[in-house]
């Protein structure tokens, strides 16, 4: 149940990528910008309320001794001196250059290189988070059976590969370069996905109940410290 958990929160995190942009255009079309972000902070409210009203299991409270700098750094201490959670670490280093490339460069590279018009980023955005969704779809059943550590690698070398293909695709006539483009970012989006679906399970494996938050809020922090 927490695998397929992990993969319907990518799911739903892909979801809201490609589907809000197109929300936003299409209610622009009948109002104006200042009731959409009137509209967001409804949107905001009621998540909230939602979030408010979950029921979470009750733990038992941590007292945890030492400086204030030996509390704030726990989850991150016991990160770094866990090999397989050093591992991730590197494949969220990975999963940044990647998803970095596609967020900053797609724009440039669909309208500066390939001279094709705004109306086609969105789609070139599509293929990554089309890839990415179809393995949050597929992953859960693969990880029934077998462990993370190959899937998350495959992830990362398709990721390399996709990245490496890039510069090829550059080089391409005018008429393949295009879908040659939307390929490449289709099997970056699938290695993203691959290498942090399962990254939940591995961080649940690694720690205890009682140090388990430590250890989430050290991967929020370091996996987006990675992006710097």
């Amino acid at each position: 149940d927490y695998t397929r958990a992990l993969s319907l929160s990518r799911l739903a995190y892909d979801l809201e990528s490609l589907a809000s942009p197109a929300l936003a255009a299409a209610l622009l079309t009948v109002i104006g910008f200042h009731w959409l972000f009137a509209g967001t902070v409804v949107g905001f409210l009621a998540s909230a309320a939602l979030v408010i009203s979950v029921r979470l299991p009750q733990s038992r409270a941590v007292e945890r001794t030492g400086s204030i700098y030996a509390k704030t750094f726990h989850g991150i201490s016991i990160y770094l001196r866990t090999p397989r959670l050093r591992g991730l670490l590197a494949l969220n280093l990975a999963a940044a250059a990647a998803s970095s490339m596609v967020i900053v460069n797609t724009v440039v590279y669909v309208q500066s290189k390939m001279q094709r018009p705004s109306t086609d980023v969105p789609f070139a955005l599509a293929a990554f988070g089309c890839g990415s969704m179809l393995v949050a779809l597929l992953l859960p059943k693969h990880l029934d059976k077998r462990p993370d550590r190959p899937a998350m690698l495959a992830g990362a070398s398709i990721m390399a590969i996709g990245l490496f293909a890039g510069i090829t695709v550059a080089g391409l006539a005018a008429p393949v370069e295009w879908p040659a483009f939307l390929l490449t970012w289709f099997a970056i989006g699938v290695g993203y996905s691959m290498t942090l679906t399962p990254s939940g399970r591995l961080l649940r494996r690694s720690a205890g109940s009682a140090d388990r938050p430590a250890v989430f809020a050290a991967q929020f922090s370091l996996s987006h410290a990675c992006w710097l």
